[in-house]
């Protein structure tokens, strides 16, 4: 029989398709750790039109909530694709996770016990079931290092030309710690207040 007829053997298969597996796998998991990758911001001007324009990225971190009534401590995962988000927060009322979902058309809360919620004023809704609020309409920028374009805002920077604090919408938002995040620095620590609401924010990775 000639030797380029012959049926390759199962084991062959096998090895070829393990192979095939092994070298997506790579390629996943080199598009995961890359991420975002961003352009050189040079001045704030650049670095704010960059980071509001940013229309598809995630992290995941921690939060921390306290506020007269109740608080929590637990993890925060938030995708962002265009005006849409997913915000997924575990360890609310220990009644496992909380997810917010956002678009144009509005915001809608699901919780560990089945229940969906259309919020109309979110951060006071968020308040009144749950005890405690955060700045979910806003965050989406702070968490950039940038103020909501859609509000007025007042805002100081640091010695380094990146943003510390800012005042807007009622609450308060320090940024304490910036760590590199798709090449750039980005913030790593976020305290916000608004008087009855302290939230506390560590940004682990940028996605």
């Amino acid at each position: 029989m000639n030797e380029l007829s012959r049926t390759p053997s199962p084991s062959r298969f096998l090895g070829l398709r393990l192979a095939v597996v092994a070298f997506v796998l790579a390629l996943s998991g080199c598009a995961t750790e890359r991420g975002v990758a961003l352009p050189e911001m040079v001045d704030w001007e650049t670095r704010r039109a960059t980071l509001v324009g940013l229309n598809d990225w995630s992290f995941s971190g921690r939060i921390g909530v306290k506020s007269t009534d109740d608080g929590f401590n637990g993890r925060l995962r938030w995708r962002q694709q265009h005006d849409d988000f997913n915000a997924s927060l575990s360890g609310p009322l220990g009644a496992g996770a909380v997810r917010i979902e956002g678009s144009s058309e509005g915001l809608t809360v699901y919780d560990g016990d089945g229940l969906v919620t259309e919020l109309e004023n979110p951060e006071l809704d968020l308040k009144r079931r749950y005890g405690w609020t955060i700045p979910v309409e806003s965050l989406r920028y702070w968490v950039l290092g940038v103020p909501d374009p859609r509000r007025p805002s007042n805002v100081d920077f640091g010695d380094d030309g990146r943003l510390s604090r800012l005042s807007q919408g009622g609450w308060t938002a320090e940024i304490t710690e910036y760590r590199e995040g798709g090449g750039q620095l980005m913030p790593q620590r976020i305290t916000a207040e608004n008087g009855d609401s302290r939230v506390r924010l560590v940004i682990d990775r940028w996605i």
